[in-house]
């Protein structure tokens, strides 16, 4: 079975997905899933606004009490927050080509970092920790995020994730023999939802 998965890896409501996602996964073992980086929110050194800090924290909240999963709201008053994804989703690039399983060790290692450890993943620095938690060489690790082409691979993530006409994050989608995209998901549900969502299409 192969599956297509759009997401972020700062996007709150793909954290609270992931659990479900995992448990989804336990009963297709073989199932091949591949990670495309939706890029919520484009490099900038601004920083956020209070307004947006106060939007997004409180989602934080909504999220809490929807899914299975518990966040760190002390990262607000620890950090300088950015409204910049784009580093964190090329550096989840990154880490498939260095490692196997690497989209998904590297997202749970900058979920882990941001959601509960309240590191910011706007920064270089803590990419890297992420990077080195999952067993990566820091060095080896910033020459592949720095590179011509992971940003090239990123722009092909972005145009796929358009393709797919994928307004918000998790997307899951079933993919068929003829190539064909079905979306198991456009957003956040429970693991029952995503079985019911892919029985449906089967």
């Amino acid at each position: 079975m192969r599956l297509i998965y759009v997401m972020d890896p700062m996007c709150g409501w793909c954290y609270g997905f992931q659990p479900e996602l995992e448990k989804f996964l336990t009963h297709y073992p073989s199932a091949n899933i591949e990670w495309v980086m939706g890029g919520l929110a484009p490099d900038t050194t601004e920083p956020m606004d209070n307004t947006l800090k106060q939007t997004i924290a409180s989602y934080w909240y909504q999220i809490e009490k929807r899914a299975q999963v518990k966040f760190n709201h002390d990262f607000w008053q620890l950090n300088t927050p950015y409204r910049s994804t784009y580093l964190a989703c090329r550096a989840v690039i990154s880490a498939e080509k260095l490692i196997e399983h690497g989209s998904h060790k590297m997202v749970k290692a900058i979920q882990s970092a941001y959601y509960l450890e309240a590191k910011n993943p706007s920064l270089e620095a803590t990419l890297v920790d992420c990077a080195s938690s999952i067993g990566i060489d820091a060095n080896q690790f910033l020459a592949v995020l720095k590179s011509a082409n992971t940003e090239q691979q990123f722009k092909q993530h972005l145009s796929l994730a358009r393709q797919l006409q994928v307004t918000g994050f998790p997307a899951l989608f079933f993919i068929d023999e003829a190539n064909h995209a079905y979306p198991i998901t456009l957003g956040f549900c429970s693991h029952e939802d995503l079985q019911q969502g892919l029985n449906q299409l089967l």
